[in-house]
């Protein structure tokens, strides 16, 4: 039935369920108990580690146990350290422990540490000593004496006794419930203020359950966990969408493209979700042509808008049906979805429909009133998976969660009869060129189809006569040059003059958030520091 005004619900199947994180890997380790469950997928294939379902639940008490001994349910606990597998059963250990993760990008300095210790108040945080050169437990050291309420660090590569403390305690279990806390996570997002969203067991288990239906992945796949476990996109919809699933996951510890084509040759994996930037990275590298991908069934990808002519690209080279998700981790984090059956135009144009037990509607972000068919406003969403609120931000969460209960994004979308939504970016995002409202998405999906161009990315540049100027930022393809009179000729083919941007510059790499969104803010103040000269 086609809609009347930009208001939608998603289907009732599958239905929400009421169920804890716990609940969801003691249903696995019955239904599946011989599956493998996850394996440490590291580039020396003697050193991948690998659990069935029944070891990992076993492995996953040990953990809540052992945290019990330490800790009280509701007590903060940061895990700081990249995709290992210890970093999943503490995830689940802390859920089966009534405890709360808080997690925490490996890349973070002392003083971003420091932040999300104290404004958490956590009492507990399992690292890594080091990570990619990054001296985390020397800043742990460094900022201690800052963080009062952090009574214990617990290192990784101690892992093995503080599991077998959990073997040899008889502490209780708590009762846990669906609708509890389980999980604070750092949205910085592409503003730059980092704010920590509460997230529950039952918004976690359904969403991650319902990302892996709508993609296709079938019971007792193989699926790549490559995304970031310290965001919803790893430890959700990789992480508890594959267990939903009895999937194995092969657990990449960090992103490579090379190693993710190997993985998937030797292991048939049948499915993967990944950002543009890794899909990106992936048909770029030497070995794409020469592995064989045929198993592959299904391809996610999020975190940013996908331009046309890559969903083309992968559907074609990959030979597997491609599906996008939209939402962000307050969310939990996935709000709308295409289909695998989608059309090319819709899995490029739209964010498709809203998922299983979930509303959205676009409104005037000024009255707050549902718009017009096809008419651009705000995106907003509510149901089972919007978050509890932003961690002790009562005036956040109020400017973020309405009196009604709906989740409001800051992101600019219209809807069409199906309820399919199209996104033109953020409210932050949209340049204001002399009073004249311009949309970043329309010119950059433009620019990506040029076959000098690899990413990009477009950003409203301070000015004196006109507010703001339009800026582009471009990597260049591989091989490629990126002349600037060609792709100003290009753009101005199909754009008005205002639109065309009127500075160019060529960088190397974006900044990224830990989803992999570039953070257009940070393009900002890197010009307006001098830093990017025009090409």
């Amino acid at each position: 039935m086609s809609l009347t005004e930009s208001y939608a619900t998603g289907p009732e199947n599958p239905p929400v369920r009421d169920i804890t994180i716990g609940q969801l890997l003691q249903e696995a380790a019955e239904k599946w108990p011989a599956q493998t469950a996850m394996i440490a997928a590291l580039p020396d294939p003697g050193a991948r580690r690998q659990w069935t379902y029944v070891e990992m639940y076993a492995d996953s008490q040990a953990v809540a146990h052992a945290l019990l001994e330490r800790f009280q349910p509701g007590d903060r606990i940061a895990v700081w350290a990249p995709n290992i597998p210890e970093w999943i059963l503490l995830q689940f250990g802390s859920a089966l422990a009534g405890t709360i993760l808080v997690t925490v990008n490996p890349s973070f300095q002392a003083d971003e540490l420091a932040y999300v210790l104290k404004q958490s108040r956590s009492a507990g945080l399992f690292l890594l000593p080091e990570f990619r050169g990054n001296p985390m437990l020397g800043h742990v050291q460094q900022v201690r004496a800052d963080c009062p309420e952090l009574r214990e660090v617990m290192r990784f590569d101690e892992w093995d006794a503080f599991l077998a403390a959990g073997r040899d305690s008889e502490t209780e279990l708590p009762r846990i419930q669906p609708r509890d806390a389980t999980m604070i996570q750092y949205t910085s997002g592409t503003t730059g203020f980092p704010k920590g969203a509460m997230l529950h067991h039952r918004g976690l288990v359904n969403n991650g359950a319902h990302t892996l239906d709508r993609m296709g992945v079938q019971e007792g796949a193989t699926y790549i966990t490559s995304m970031p476990l310290f965001h919803t996109s790893g430890c959700v919809i990789c992480v508890l969408g594959a267990v939903s699933r009895g999937a194995t996951q092969l657990v990449v510890e960090q992103f490579d493209p090379g190693l993710i084509l190997e993985l998937i040759e030797t292991y048939g994996a049948n499915a993967m979700t990944g950002v543009p930037t890794m899909l990106v990275a992936m048909l770029e590298h030497p070995d794409f042509q020469t592995r064989d991908l045929s198993s592959v069934e299904a391809l996610c990808s999020g975190g940013s808008t996908v331009p046309a002519a890559l969903v083309k690209r992968l559907e074609e080279q990959v030979g597997a049906p491609f599906t996008i998700v939209f939402g962000q981790t307050e969310c939990s984090p996935v709000a709308s979805m295409t289909r695998p059956d989608d059309s090319l135009e819709d899995k490029a144009e739209t964010l498709g429909g809203p998922m299983p037990g979930v509303e959205i509607k676009i409104i005037d972000p000024n009255s707050g009133e549902t718009l017009p068919l096809n008419t651009l406003g705000e995106y907003c969403t509510r149901g089972y998976h919007v978050m509890h609120g932003y961690f002790e931000m009562e005036e956040a969460t109020a400017k973020t969660i309405d009196a009604e209960g709906w989740l409001h994004t800051g992101d600019l979308c219209s809807m069409d009869e199906r309820g399919y939504c199209k996104v033109e970016g953020r409210l932050k995002d949209m340049i204001i060129r002399g009073g004249e409202n311009i949309y970043p998405r329309e010119i950059e999906e433009l620019l990506f189809r040029h076959p000098t161009v690899a990413e990009v990315a477009v950003v409203g540049l301070p000015d004196e006569r006109l507010g703001e100027e339009v800026g582009a930022f471009i990597r260049a393809a591989v091989g490629e040059t990126v002349d600037r009179e060609t792709l100003f000729a290009y753009l101005r083919e199909h754009l008005s003059p205002q639109k065309t941007p009127r500075h160019w510059f060529l960088v190397e790499e974006f900044p990224l958030t830990g989803s992999g969104k570039i953070q257009k803010f940070e393009l900002r103040k890197q010009w307006q520091a001098g830093q990017h000269s025009g090409i």
